[in-house]
């Protein structure tokens, strides 16, 4: 199985006709996506040829659910317009939003994710490089060739050290790998894909990774103790940050004891959480662990 998106997602791209919406969406064909339409109000009514595919352009989230029977929106619009994106497909009852944009304002982010969790919306973002579901589907801006089908279960709040993991981990692979972005605010949390991954039966193991910055490690840590069966193996990104200075995301930034990566390494290591110090050593001790687990169904 996989979690929030299968192959029988249907996807909107919002921003398809920009140039980002443009290179990703032909990254998201090429991957098996379903896209089934792009939104643009000012290109309604034409379509646009991806090689061997042509997606239609409709003028709202609503025109293209009423025609496709879309259930997932992948969001490539300009941080000043975010908003009103998300905001719109909330309203039209679109299951997931994805939203990929980054430099969102933060009040924007909290008036977003509150219309969308009142209207039923799940929101993966902002400033996030998606989602994927090796040989299924693929929403937002990962790689699709650094993967394949297994049953390792993926969250983290850092695009790049997903793809590293990803790519450390390929011969294994992975049910679903989640981005849910480093942003002071996002609508998908670790513990959100936690428990998601822990109800689904194809998941035999979690990677969390997390970075300096905030609590959410430590309320993570909290949920796999009292909720988790399943192993869960973690990284956290940012030991050697200086105090007070943003490292990449908007929410890594360590003020004080609070926040810091051995801080919350710690606490994930008290819930059972086996940490690495590295991508690399994260790798190892995933592999070390799923051994473990099928030596002992076969003993």
């Amino acid at each position: 199985m996989a979690i929030y998106l299968t192959k029988e997602s249907k996807v909107l791209v919002q921003g398809m006709t920009g140039g980002e919406g443009m290179k990703h969406t032909r990254r998201m064909l090429a991957a098996g996506t379903n896209i089934v339409g792009g939104v643009n109000p000012r290109k309604a009514g034409r379509t646009v040829d991806f090689d061997d595919r042509s997606v239609p352009v409709f003028g709202s989230v609503a025109d293209g659910i009423r025609a496709t029977g879309a259930d997932v929106t992948v969001v490539f619009v300009p941080p000043a317009f975010a908003k009103a994106a998300v905001v719109e497909a909330a309203d039209a009852g679109i299951g997931l939003a994805v939203v990929i944009t980054e430099g969102i304002p933060v009040h924007d982010s909290v008036a977003f994710h509150a219309h969308a969790k009142a209207k039923g919306t799940r929101v993966i973002g902002p400033n996030c490089p998606g989602l994927i579901t090796p040989g299924q589907s693929n929403a937002g801006i990962i790689p699709s060739d650094i993967t394949k089908p297994g049953r390792i279960g993926l969250v983290s709040k850092s695009g790049t050290l997903t793809y590293q993991l990803m790519y450390e981990l390929h011969d294994i692979g992975f049910s679903t790998c989640v981005g849910i972005g480093g942003d002071p605010v996002v609508g998908t949390t670790h513990i959100d894909c936690l428990a998601a991954f822990q109800d689904d039966p194809d998941t035999e193991l979690i990677v969390l990774i997390g970075e300096i910055g905030g609590d959410a490690e430590e309320g993570a840590a909290a949920y796999v103790r009292e909720h988790v069966t399943k192993p869960v193996v973690g990284y956290i990104a940012g030991f050697t940050a200086p105090e007070g200075r943003t490292m990449g995301h908007a929410g890594a930034i360590v003020s004080g004891s609070s926040g810091t990566a051995q801080a919350k390494k710690e606490a994930l290591e008290a819930a059972g959480v086996s940490v690495g110090n590295t991508p690399t050593e994260t790798a190892k001790l995933v592999l070390a662990c799923l051994e473990r687990g099928r030596a002992a169904a076969h003993s």
